[in-house]
């Protein structure tokens, strides 16, 4: 019970080795990640085997929409995720308790929003992409489903952000683990028993996620020796709320631009055809895995930087960001090569279609270095977003997405255009994904090393 209690215990990393206390936090949260992504991928993978490629096109193009309308989530989950950590440095009950509650009530709010607004913009937003006819109908039954059933997923991500916040990444991953059990059998039993197609994985993830975040609302009610997760915290506080959205507003204004490049891009790759639509699908699946090391390091710096702000420790800042950098990269090298090596196999598990593998794999050599540019990317935002700055990610967010991959991806694209393609070269849509993410870790070098986020450190702790 001793080791257990250890082992679901938050981490505090305000002491002991900074490399250490990051990569104790990472690990369970990487496989939190990477359990996340298996919901996608169980849906792309059952329905591209049991359905049809067009079906696996169809919920692959019904993702830009999904995030578009999520960024709200995002917001709050990032907001209350800093608060949370720098409370909890600070060793803050009351700041932790009415953060913790007046998360909960935003959340809400948010997912009401969300449900009302998915139900009238699915449709239309599906049409003005073009969707081809043969899957737009798929799209928008899976779209609607996520949507109305979406508070499973508001809950889960904030409530797992306030678990992180706390040090606590440990107890946020069982609990996926075990929803991520539960989406495979639903999946299976919905499309193969009761031939339920796309709406039946989008039901299972549905299901799943609203299980996974009451998981989570029962973890911190127990965490009585942190904070009070009583109803009177729960009730609106103007400072707590907004402090909530001014830090978490830029995180999910990032989130709508990347959602909205992709809706944009997502034009351009739907005018190649249903063939290079399933294509893109397969590697964005394969994609979120070699990105969740990066990710979940990047997540793993905003806690550490947000906890060690708070005990106003800053030189351990500096020191955490260089070693969490440093092992972020060397991850993501190792996975980088991985996929390289064997990527085919991993292609082959969507579809049996041998041109669809080889294309596939294909525009995924393409992306293959950018993994490693983006690890150092998402340690230094996440330090940066950690000391309160998270208006800098934001902007670099915008001339990575607004100025360069968008436009790129189309001039790319027209200026390639010949007789034999008329839509130009289709592995410029990858190209210039990848010339933008290099880029933008130039932009957020340069930036972290000018210091702008030590300014707001300071004024974190006002």
């Amino acid at each position: 019970m001793d080791l257990l209690r250890k082992i679901f215990a938050p981490v505090d990393m305000t002491t002991g080795v900074p490399w250490k206390k990051i990569v104790l936090f990472t690990l369970p949260m990487l496989l939190g990640n990477i359990a996340q992504q298996l919901y996608n991928t169980v849906d792309s993978i059952i329905v591209g085997n049991y359905v049809g490629d067009n079906a696996l096109a169809a919920v692959g193009s019904a993702g830009p929409i999904l995030n578009l309308l999520i960024v709200l989530y995002v917001g709050i989950s990032v907001g209350a995720g800093i608060m949370v950590s720098q409370y909890f440095g600070a060793k803050n009950r009351e700041g932790l308790s009415y953060t913790i509650g007046n998360s909960i009530l935003l959340t809400l709010i948010a997912a009401i929003a969300v449900a009302v607004a998915g139900a009238f913009v699915t449709r239309p937003l599906l049409e003005l992409l073009k969707t081809p006819e043969s899957i737009i109908d798929w799209c928008a039954s899976y779209l609607y489903i996520l949507f109305i059933g979406g508070a499973g997923l508001a809950f889960y991500n904030i409530l797992s952000g306030v678990l992180r916040g706390l040090g606590d990444s440990v107890s946020a991953l069982v609990y996926l683990v075990v929803a991520c059990v539960l989406n495979i059998g639903l999946d299976l039993l919905f499309v193969i028993q009761f031939n339920m197609g796309v709406s039946g994985v989008a039901l299972a993830t549905a299901i799943a996620q609203a299980i996974s975040a009451v998981l989570c609302a029962i973890k911190l009610y127990r965490m009585k020796d942190l904070f009070d997760f009583r109803i009177d915290f729960m009730r609106w506080n103007k400072e707590y709320a907004m402090n909530i959205i001014r830090l978490g507003v830029p995180s999910g204004v990032t989130q709508a631009i990347l959602s909205m490049s992709m809706i944009v891009v997502q034009s351009l790759t739907n005018s190649f055809g249903e063939m290079f639509i399933a294509a893109s699908v397969i590697v964005m699946r394969v994609d979120g895995f070699a990105m969740m090391p990066n990710f979940s390091f990047g997540a793993a710096m905003t806690t550490y930087a947000g906890q060690n702000v708070g005990a106003g420790d800053y030189d351990r800042v500096r020191i955490g960001a260089k070693q969490g950098t440093l092992l972020a990269t060397g991850v993501s090298t190792l996975v980088t090569a991985v996929i390289l090596l064997g990527g085919r196999h991993l292609m082959g598990i969507f579809t049996d279609t041998d041109e669809l593998v080889i294309l596939s794999m294909h525009l995924m050599q393409i992306l293959a270095v950018g993994y490693i540019a983006m690890a150092v990317m998402q340690c230094l935002c996440g330090v940066m977003r950690g000391a309160g700055d998270t208006m800098t990610p934001m902007w670099i967010s915008i001339v990575e997405t607004v100025i360069l991959r968008m436009p790129l991806a189309y001039i790319m694209c027209y200026l390639s255009r010949t007789p034999e393609l008329p839509n130009g070269k289709r592995e410029y849509v990858m190209v210039s994904l990848l010339i933008s993410w290099i880029v933008g870790t130039i932009l957020s070098c340069i930036f972290y090393a000018r210091g702008r986020w030590k300014t707001k450190m300071e004024l974190s702790r006002n």
